[in-house]
């Protein structure tokens, strides 16, 4: 962590209670750290629970660079009911005979939903269309669609079952609807199902494990550890004066975003290469004192 007269640099691990959305949890890290300035990357809906990635004063700066991280989580759906908002917390809109459905099946139906595929956010979420959040107008009795997107499957399997619950594993590509999975699966099988419990324990290499509840944050970690997994590039000094000021670059030869660091291994900023030159994506200016 490091000081700096608007407040605490870093970011922090969260074990967001069920019942609270991502934002309350923000509101309580506010508050315990005495800042304003706090963020996180990847919302949980309010019945999840589980890990939060945030950052703290210029590590809010750095969370963008987390969206694209695989997610896994541990959950449940129950087999036999679609929900309007595909989970537990909605209201149940058609049900479906569950008799004769056997673990092999379910499995399967869940092996055929790993790799990529096009998924749509469903119409309860927090996307925004035309510059409406989706729930908002699902609520008003409005149907709007956003675009499909891209998403990864990497894991998703089933590790237990009790009657019509079944409790899975998955890691997703960021931006992954694990309650539209469960729904897919649900109507592959023919009886529909919906999303019952469901905890983030993972976020790239971040574990729930080393996560604190909003209202009691743990250390900070420094703002190196939000960028851990981008390629890092060392500056020699003059270059590291040039980057601090947010000037463009030779190129690093790197595919994608890079961390630059000073010879003190200080990380000064995120850059991209464009061409023949590399220019700056973020530029932390240094942190007085």
């Amino acid at each position: 962590m490091t000081a700096t007269p608007g407040g605490p640099d870093g970011v922090v691990l969260i074990d967001k209670p069920g019942g609270i959305t991502s934002h309350d949890a923000v509101a309580k890290v506010r508050r315990a750290l005495r800042t304003k300035k706090v963020g996180h990357a990847g919302t949980l809906d309010p019945m999840a629970t589980g890990l939060l990635v945030m950052g703290v004063g210029r590590g809010t700066r750095l969370l963008r660079f987390l969206g694209d991280l695989p997610k896994t989580y541990e959950g449940s759906f129950r087999l036999g009911q679609d929900t309007t908002t595909l989970d537990a917390e909605g209201t149940v809109i058609a049900t479906g005979p569950t008799e004769g459905i056997e673990d092999a099946a379910i499995a399967a139906a869940m092996a055929a939903k790993l790799g990529a595929s096009s998924q749509r956010p469903p119409a309860y979420s927090a996307v925004k269309v035309s510059g409406r959040k989706l729930y908002e107008a699902a609520r008003a009795g409005e149907q709007l669609q956003a675009p499909a997107r891209v998403i990864r499957v990497d894991r998703f399997d089933l590790v237990g079952r009790d009657g019509d619950v079944v409790s899975f594993v998955a890691t997703v590509s960021g931006g992954t609807y694990v309650r539209v999975l469960a729904a897919d699966v649900g109507r592959a099988l023919g009886c529909g199902a919906h999303l019952t419990a469901l905890r983030r324990t993972d976020i790239g290499p971040f574990s729930v494990a080393s996560a604190t509840p909003p209202d009691d944050p743990g250390p900070l970690l420094p703002l190196e550890r939000a960028v851990a997994h981008l390629p890092r590039f060392p500056l020699e000094r003059e270059e590291a004066i040039a980057a601090s000021h947010g000037r463009i670059l030779a190129p690093g030869s790197i595919d994608g975003p890079y961390g630059v660091y000073d010879p003190d291994g200080r990380l000064i900023g995120v850059y991209r290469d464009e061409g023949s030159k590399a220019r700056p994506l973020v530029i932390l200016a240094p942190a007085p004192g």
